[in-house]
């Protein structure tokens, strides 16, 4: 069981919980009434949805590939099945959840379109022949996924309509979570290269992967720079998590540079610097 549930990847569902509060957090700063059906029904429906994207891509994981050390054949076969089953309810669960937001008149047009969205990359992330985790872009879908679908349909669902306040959070934190996600990239490269994984840093090689990394970190703190000067200042908590972001920038330069990894520190800190910036602006809304 406790191999089974780490296939599921927990931390992604919490990381996906965190960013759709956060989208359905601002439309009430920003005047509109909250609701809580639309928020209780939508959250339900983003977490199958990231269930169903983490599932599905073990089912179709290379059958050379372990799903967890030290399995028998038979555990494997059982995992597979399992994890097929619960991703098929999941999808059904997240489909049938969005008909109830629909006969609620909860769920606008909108909404749906991002919906369909999260469908189709779910889908293109974890299934052959697309199946994007094989071609090295699994990260920036997952990171899409996350960072800005789902936080995206927790606003939408709450205000109906857009509002650039929501792209000057969304996007720097789909940056913040790329460069997280290529971190972890880096943790496991050398697996990655063992079974001939296509995974984002393969794809760019370490000497392109580390400038995007600083490059994805200088990007997101400098929108919301600019986030600031076009007076959202409710978004200064954003850099609280500055000095972390400088420490991870510093860490996998040393890396580059050569040094002996402390790998616990530098996913911690990577993840840290996604988890918390979503964390504080997050706690800022629901406190103003």
């Amino acid at each position: 069981m406790t191999s089974f549930l780490k296939l599921t990847r927990p931390l992604h569902l919490l990381l996906a919980a965190l960013t759709y509060t956060l989208g359905a957090s601002i439309p009430a700063y920003l005047g509109k009434p909250f609701q809580s059906l639309a928020f209780l029904l939508g959250l339900a429906g983003i977490l199958f949805a990231q269930l169903s994207m983490t599932l599905l891509a073990e089912v179709f994981r290379p059958h050379n590939e372990p799903l967890v050390e030290d399995e028998t054949p038979q555990q494997k076969e059982m995992f597979r099945n399992n994890a097929l089953y619960i991703s098929i309810a999941a999808l059904s669960s997240s489909a049938f959840i969005i008909y109830l937001l629909y006969i609620n008149q909860i769920l606008a047009l909108p909404s749906f379109i991002l919906y369909l969205s999260s469908f189709i990359l779910v889908l293109a992330y974890s299934i052959p022949p697309i199946r994007l985790l094989n071609r090295g872009f699994g990260e920036l879908a997952l990171a899409a996924h996350i960072a800005y679908v789902i936080p995206s349909i927790g606003f939408l669902l709450q205000a109906k309509e857009n509002h650039r306040l929501l792209i000057f959070i969304i996007i720097p934190l789909t940056a913040l979570a790329l460069a997280y996600f290529l971190v972890v990239n880096f943790t496991t490269f050398p697996a990655d290269q063992k079974y001939q994984r296509a995974t984002l840093l393969r794809r760019l090689t370490w000497e392109r992967a580390v400038p995007l990394h600083h490059s994805l970190i200088v990007f997101a703190y400098a929108l919301f720079v600019v986030a600031l000067l076009l007076r959202f200042s409710i978004l200064w908590t954003a850099f609280l998590t500055l000095p972390f972001a400088i420490l991870q920038i510093i860490l996998v330069r040393n890396i580059s540079l050569g040094a002996k990894p402390n790998w616990t520190l530098i996913t911690s800190t990577a993840l840290a610097v996604f988890g918390l910036t979503t964390y504080f602006i997050t706690l800022t809304f629901w406190l103003r």
